[in-house]
């Protein structure tokens, strides 16, 4: 696990490379076919030397959500440990390991109707607006959420008003299902919070320099496709879709791109900050291959291994 940035798939390519591990990517982004700089996709090359599981899966008009990453999840850490070999899941989608590791709550599904609703007042209000509205239904929930964490907003007042219930009230009733798996959990992440914010901003620049606007560009002349949907809300490419839209100039949407990923990276910290019986491996140390290497030896994961 680990913020934006941080060199996850680096360490995990390095383990693969080692060990019999599988990698399934846990990223909210990457299970969407046609993003691919924009989300640090891997690329042909690494693919073929380390495949991940769990990218490409859907197109951008459609909907993925946590419950169903934890299904196919599920589904591939039974066949790889079928097979001999060890699941490695490596991703920044904290909602996403939250749902593997404890189970879901029996949410309802999404209302597009609802949706295009708080979409529409959130538009006209702002989300700091939204989120006064969320604490009032949902104290519990708004306090977990930042006032521009937009899409969590979103579905959390979705909840309520389709069903009259919290999302609160719905986890408070959740029947915690443990995985069947000993779980050993690392994250990589450099200590000085100002050099991720070097890697970020480096990393968004060779994004754009690789063809990113283009990319954005092809979505954004199909037509089916808008800022609704949770493919066009993923960090970057929502600013790029703006800046298409001509909201903004080129140099202001390279700066709101970076400031956006600067803050999702936040987020992530924020909820490892919290994840019990977390490793914490820095980014650049010369020894994180070896840092991690200890970690999982010493919790017998690669023990009796050769």
């Amino acid at each position: 696990m680990g913020p934006t940035a941080s060199g996850k798939t680096a360490l995990a390519l390095a383990l693969a490379n080692r060990y019999p591990c599988d990698i399934i990517s846990v990223d909210s982004a990457l299970v969407y076919r046609d993003m691919d700089i924009g989300t640090a996709k891997p690329d042909a090359a690494m693919l073929a030397q380390a495949p991940h599981r769990l990218i490409n899966l859907c197109d951008p008009a459609e909907s993925y959500s946590a419950a169903t990453f934890r299904e196919d999840a599920l589904r591939e850490m039974a066949e790889i440990s079928a097979r001999g070999r060890i699941p490695l899941l490596v991703g920044g989608t904290m909602m996403y390991f939250k749902f593997l590791r404890d189970g879901a709550a029996d949410l309802p599904q999404a209302d597009e109707s609802v949706r295009s609703q708080l979409l529409a007042e959130a538009e006209t209000q702002g989300w700091p607006w939204m989120h006064e509205r969320l604490a009032e239904v949902d104290p519990a929930a708004a306090a977990r959420l930042q006032p521009m964490d937009q899409q969590r907003i979103q579905r959390a007042l979705e909840v309520y008003r389709v069903s009259g219930k919290t999302l609160t009230e719905y986890w408070a009733e959740q029947q915690t299902e443990p995985l069947p798996y000993q779980l050993v959990n690392l994250a990589v992440c450099p200590t000085d919070r100002a050099l991720l914010h070097q890697r970020i901003a480096w990393r968004f620049e060779q994004m754009l320099q690789q063809g990113f606007v283009d990319e954005v560009r092809r979505l954004y002349q199909r037509g089916d496709l808008h800022t609704g949907l949770p493919s066009i809300r993923a960090v970057g490419y929502r600013q790029v879709w703006e800046y298409l839209d001509g909201l903004y100039d080129y140099d202001s949407m390279r700066e709101r791109g970076i400031i956006a990923t600067r803050q999702l990276a936040k987020r992530q910290i924020t909820w490892l900050r919290s994840w019990p019986d977390l490793h914490w491996l820095e980014t650049d140390s010369p020894d994180l291959l070896t840092s991690a290497l200890k970690i999982l030896e010493a919790n017998a994961i690669f023990s009796e291994l050769p």
